[in-house]
């Protein structure tokens, strides 16, 4: 459970404004961590690379495409649209 914790600041980093770039980075950071703590000892880097991979892959499904480069808001009801920093 402790390996969970690891895993708490970095998907912290979702909840605020941030561009396209940023958002695409904590997911895979995200990913990366929660792939190496769910992992065994002896395969550590292999299950950070898997993570990091499906957490870059999830982050592009979710966040979907932004090329201005515009922040991410979030609603009080859990929607999220995009609009200038």
């Amino acid at each position: 459970m402790k390996k969970y914790l690891l895993a708490l600041p970095l998907i912290g980093l979702l909840a605020a404004c941030e561009t396209q770039d940023q958002a695409l980075l904590a997911t895979t950071a995200t990913g990366a961590v929660i792939g190496a703590a769910v992992s065994s000892d002896d395969d550590r880097l292999t299950g950070a690379l898997i993570g990091s991979a499906a957490g870059l892959a999830a982050g592009a499904l979710l966040l979907g495409k932004n090329e201005r480069g515009d922040c991410i808001y979030e609603r009080p009801d859990g929607s999220r649209y995009a609009a200038r920093c």
